[in-house]
């Protein structure tokens, strides 16, 4: 077995094949042939969000999930390529940087001596935060430890930390340096970047857009809900970041634009029987819905936006319609009475009904077989239910009562 095998064994025993890190990238050139070999640069991925651009000088042979040693200062890391070829130029330019920036080289892939060093490296990290964390307490400083993330040769360890105010953590790094043996790198983050390390499933069902692609997180403010008619509730507008979701600001632009379409919801419709405020506005439908009282929902009128048209352009002349709807007469929006319907179906009614199992009837056919034709055996076909006769027969044998030692007591 050679040493490529050896290490591919090792990898499955280790886990290493599930991917540590995250912001997956998807090469859509992988297809093109002659995409791969134009351009020396390549994208390696660390723990969690942390991703580096590496030049491999020594042209090795490499593609996406490879694990390779690059170079770090000091020593050397350990990442998985996620990226090679061109898209590696447009990545690098999302990140600002050059194609001909002076960037750390790769050294070599793994080897198996690397990836013993690198999960020694890796066991520590979860003890290490829990540790650090008890320090910063100690020491009273107003900061969260949120991340450990050490070197692959285990020289260097990176401590990720989110505060509120500027932190004096410079006897922090004593103490860290003196109780774990590593050089210590101290990196501030925000409450976004934290969920995007840590990772998680968001309401939709999805994994954390913070988690998967979004590198550049932008300001979100509230009046993003106010423009797509959203309930401004702070537990379904906040993320796991306790800060509001990211994905209020995807669909914001059209709103904004769409409602630019639309009547000013401060202006009021005068007609001849009242005077009607604005209450709400479907813009999907383009359906503009008018209430008689200003801050209370009173003889709702729903009317298309192209009417609300009209009857601005007829109120600025001066002219006051019959109603508000074209046909002259009211559409009041329906009003829905709720009502508790708790205990009103049963917990089974979406089960299957079960099926009615067949009569036996080669145990009647057995019983039957000695007794004459038409006495029972012929009779049962015989015996009609409308027969009044029939009937009295079977009533007079039901009304008669057989005592234990089987003799007919007469009533």
């Amino acid at each position: 077995m050679d040493e490529d095998e050896k290490l591919k064994d090792y990898r499955a025993a280790c886990n290493m094949e599930a991917p540590r890190g995250k912001l997956d990238s998807y090469d859509w050139l992988a297809d093109i042939p002659g995409g791969k070999n134009c351009f020396d640069m390549v994208e390696v991925q660390f723990k969690n969000t942390r991703k580096g651009f590496y030049k491999n000088s020594m042209n090795l042979p490499l593609k996406a999930g490879d694990i390779v040693a690059v170079e770090a200062s000091p020593g050397h890391d350990i990442g998985r390529v996620t990226l090679t070829g061109k898209l590696v130029a447009l990545q690098m330019k999302k990140a600002n940087l050059r194609p001909d920036f002076e960037v750390k080289r790769i050294f070599r892939k793994a080897k198996q001596a690397d990836m013993e060093k690198f999960e020694a490296a890796k066991a520590r990290e979860y003890d290490t935060m829990l540790r650090s964390r008890q320090i910063a307490k100690e020491l009273g400083l107003n900061m969260k430890i949120g991340d450990v993330e050490y070197q692959g040769d285990g020289n260097k360890a990176i401590f990720y930390y989110i505060a509120d105010e500027r932190v004096d953590f410079r006897q922090l790094i004593k103490v860290l340096a003196e109780a774990f043996h590593v050089r210590i790198e101290m990196k501030q983050i925000g409450a976004r970047q934290e969920a995007g390390r840590i990772g998680g499933i968001g309401p939709c069902g999805r994994p954390l857009c913070c988690a998967t692609w979004m590198t550049n997180f932008v300001s979100v403010a509230t009046s993003a809900a106010r423009y797509q008619d959203i309930s401004l509730n702070p537990q379904k507008l906040a993320g796991q970041c306790a800060k509001l979701k990211c994905c209020l600001n995807y669909e914001v632009d059209a709103y904004v634009e769409s409602v630019k379409r639309l009547p000013s919801r401060e202006i009021r419709l005068e007609t001849k029987d009242n005077v009607y405020y604005h209450f709400k506005t479907d813009i999907f439908k383009r359906e503009m819905t008018y209430s008689t009282e200003k801050n209370a929902p009173t003889k709702l009128v729903t009317v298309p936006a192209a009417r609300v048209f009209e009857v601005i352009a007829l109120n600025k002349r001066g002219v006051k319609p019959d109603s508000l709807p074209g046909d002259g007469t009211p559409e009041s929006a329906d009003v829905k009475e709720f009502g508790d319907i708790v205990g009103q179906d049963s917990v089974t009614r979406f089960d299957k009904a079960k099926k009615k199992k067949r009569k036996n009837n080669r145990q009647k056919q057995q019983g039957n077989a000695g007794q004459p034709q038409g006495h029972n055996g012929g009779g049962q076909k015989q015996r009609s239910k409308g027969n009044p006769e029939n009937r009295s027969n079977g009533q007079q044998r039901k009304n008669q009562k057989t005592p234990k030692n089987n003799q007919p007591v007469a009533e």
